[in-house]
């Protein structure tokens, strides 16, 4: 898997290093965390890595399209390796659960705006708002 990793940097000239490696493979492994968890997990491996070396990283496989920053409202910003394709958010209102929901229609843009005041529409950023499975469960707990 490393190797993989390894050829997602240099397709976008970024050296390779043990951070972007780390990171990369974080987010690979657990989508939709925020940076304090990508820091988190990032040190089990390399304890050393800074803050600010991650910071750096997320921005530049943010920058370079490796990988994607999203923020639903009132939300952290959290980051995931799934990129270049149109596919969106489902978001739990009690726990902040993410997870990833495919496009119904597939293409960009998935919705046709009303008005598009001449702007040339590319794509529709879709999140849904609901409950997850485990607060269900946990509300469904409380009120026995």
């Amino acid at each position: 898997m490393t190797s993989d990793l390894e050829a997602q940097l240099r397709a976008v000239s970024l050296r390779v290093t043990r951070p972007r490696l780390a990171v990369l493979a974080t987010l690979r492994d657990h989508p939709h965390v925020d940076t304090d968890t990508v820091i988190e997990l990032v040190r089990a491996d390399l304890p050393s890595v800074s803050h600010q070396a991650v910071y750096d990283v997320l921005r530049a496989l943010t920058d370079t399209g490796l990988i994607r920053r999203i923020q639903p409202a009132g939300a952290t910003a959290r980051y995931e390796t799934r990129v270049r394709d149109n596919h969106h958010h489902v978001v739990c209102r009690g726990c902040g659960t993410i997870a990833d929901v495919d496009c119904a229609v597939g293409h960009a843009p998935c919705l046709t705006a009303s008005g598009d005041h001449g702007f040339v529409v590319e794509e529709a950023e879709v999140v849904y708002w609901g409950t997850c499975p485990d607060c269900v469960t946990k509300r469904s707990e409380e009120g026995s």
